[in-house]
């Protein structure tokens, strides 16, 4: 480890935390419905849907108005990617994708996990990755900022019966955050050098006279959302590794920063709108400290590098599967970011990361992505697991929790557990199949434990609605397509759906005043309760199959058994 890497992971979190107030302000606009600049804008879209924006709606209501968008974004995406080679803007002349590949990634970009089983310059049109992909990553990252809103007013509305408007929330995601600060980032990459035309690819003759064909397209605008709304899919199949999508030291520093930025907001637009900032930041210093745990250890891991590298004579760290323009410093802090939020984006190959190196990036997948996590899905994860560390902090001062003046009571409690139980079982039911099955021991190049690992990180990466992958795995086959769009989709919306359940119970119920017996949940106690609950919730779900799996392959490394 040097200082420089330090001095970088150190100014990343210092200016996360000095950008969460003005997001977070923003944002809370958008929550309270402030009149905006382009308000006659959203009034006419709202027109022409025949949508009422001052129409409330009950949990049940802003759930089925949730699922029949996202069904249907389903539906659109799957249709376009099968269609695309009788439809418009395709001078490569790709043909339809495959129906199952094609499911997949209609479900995968809906669900904002973005996992790809394709290389998207070698198969998709610039239609398909315009109008299919980059539509679905404002959308997906919209819904789960309206979700999060939705959260946010059970705790803070006062014995009411809606949680707010779905469609009113993600259009105002959409139009005032998402899409402005795109068209910003957008233009600083092309400035920086990423590509952002509808043309053919470009024919190049090389030094030896050899002609080598360069993919380009409408990379720019992709790669801002991408990012921003933390969705990882990237437009060519090397994602954030290949020049054109990350050009700079500078563009990469910058992409980090706009993976992290909105979901640290967020925290502070619900202190805010819960009448207490300090619970906001309580939430983002909890996060930050999970966050700055896991890059130390990752950190370390890929600094101490290889002991059987190091064992046949070859020092340093390990720079097998590393962004050698940037270094293994910010090849971690990237793994680690991308992994701490649902972002999925890459660097660095995962798969060859040191076994501990490979086991925070998964880790911070199975904590639920929490640690800042995707744009509102972090934040109404995290607060599921405040409602339980409120609840196992009320049972020591013997008296009914509560979490900002709302009761914890046996609904919500109920509600938290299956919200916390869905990702796991996804996690390792499917891994329990994919491992006793030819088709699903196909997939995985290695063998052993870092094989497993491979096959767990593959679930949990679709789970946590992540998109990330470790590399080694053969994905696009039928076996695999199909299970991780299931995995996709329970991990999305086993979520959403008790989340939006306890908004609307919370909302119902008054407000109770802080007592001498009220846990205090701002200060520093709180903080670590709530990191110490987040890990170990975690920990004991999924020690067994990470014992199997990175710390089995650890254990082997350490002993220097190669397979």
């Amino acid at each position: 480890m040097t200082l420089t890497g330090w001095s970088m992971i150190l100014l990343f979190t210092v200016l996360i935390i000095a950008l969460a107030k003005p997001a977070g302000d923003w944002m809370y606009a958008l929550y309270a419905r402030k009149e905006m600049p382009l308000g006659f804008l959203e009034r006419g879209f709202y027109k022409l849907a025949g949508i009422d924006p001052k129409a409330e709606q009950s949990w049940v209501g802003y759930a089925v108005s949730l699922m029949v968008f996202n069904v249907g974004g389903i539906a659109l995406l799957f249709a376009i990617l099968k269609l695309q080679g009788v439809l418009p803007m395709n001078p490569q002349g790709f043909g339809g994708m495959e129906t199952l590949l094609a499911f997949n990634t209609a479900v995968s970009f809906v669900t904002n996990t973005n996992w790809q089983n394709y290389g998207g310059e070698s198969s998709l049109s610039n239609l398909s990755q315009m109008a299919g992909l980059t539509v679905q990553n404002f959308l997906s990252a919209a819904v789960g900022i309206a979700v999060a809103f939705a959260f946010i007013r059970g705790f803070a509305r006062k014995q009411a019966s809606g949680i707010g408007n779905f469609w009113v929330d993600v259009t105002r995601a959409t139009l005032y955050l998402l899409l402005p600060l795109s068209i910003v980032l957008a233009l600083a990459y092309v400035v920086m050098g990423v590509p952002q035309t509808f043309g053919p690819s470009v024919v190049a003759t090389t030094v030896e006279g050899a002609k080598q064909t360069i993919a380009v397209g409408p990379v720019a605008s992709q790669l801002a959302i991408k990012m921003l709304g933390t969705n990882g899919g990237g437009f060519f199949n090397a994602n954030s590794a290949h020049p054109f999508e990350n050009p700079t030291a500078l563009s990469n520093f910058l992409q980090m920063i706009t993976i992290f930025v909105l979901g640290a907001g967020l925290t502070l637009t619900f202190g805010k709108a819960v009448g207490n900032i300090r619970q906001g930041w309580a939430i983002l210093a909890a996060m930050m400290l999970l966050f700055l745990v896991g890059v130390a250890v990752a950190y370390g891991a890929e600094a101490a590098g290889n002991p059987i590298h190091h064992a046949l004579g070859v020092a340093g760290g390990n720079m097998e599967g590393k962004e050698v323009r940037f270094g293994i410093a910010a090849t971690a802090l990237f793994a680690v970011i991308t992994t701490a939020t649902s972002c999925g984006a890459v660097i660095g190959m995962h798969d060859s990361f040191t076994a501990i190196g490979g086991l925070v990036p998964m880790f911070n997948m199975q904590l639920g992505e929490l640690v800042v996590g995707g744009v509102g899905s972090g934040l109404y994860a995290v607060l599921i697991y405040c409602i339980l560390a409120v609840f196992i902090a009320g049972l020591m001062v013997g008296r009914t929790p509560e979490y900002v003046g709302k009761k914890i009571e046996s609904r919500e409690m109920k509600l938290a557990v299956i919200a916390i139980a869905v990702p796991p079982l996804a996690i390792l039911g499917l891994t329990a199949v994919a491992c006793v099955t030819g088709a699903g021991l196909a997939g995985p190049l290695a063998k052993g434990a870092h094989g497993f690992s491979e096959i767990l990180y593959a679930f949990t990466s679709g789970a946590a609605n992540n998109g990330s992958a470790f590399g080694g795995l053969s994905g696009n086959t039928p076996f695999y397509n199909l299970l991780l769009a299931l995995d996709m989709f329970v991990g999305r919306f086993g979520v959403i759906l008790p989340v939006l359940a306890i908004a609307g119970g919370l909302a119902a119920k008054r407000r109770v005043p802080e007592g001498p017996g009220s846990f205090p949940t701002t200060g520093l106690l709180w903080i670590g309760l709530l990191a110490a609950i987040i890990v170990i919730v975690g920990g004991l779900t999924f020690l067994p199959a990470l014992a199997l799996g990175p710390i089995a392959d650890q254990a082997q490394v350490a002993a220097g058994i190669l397979l």
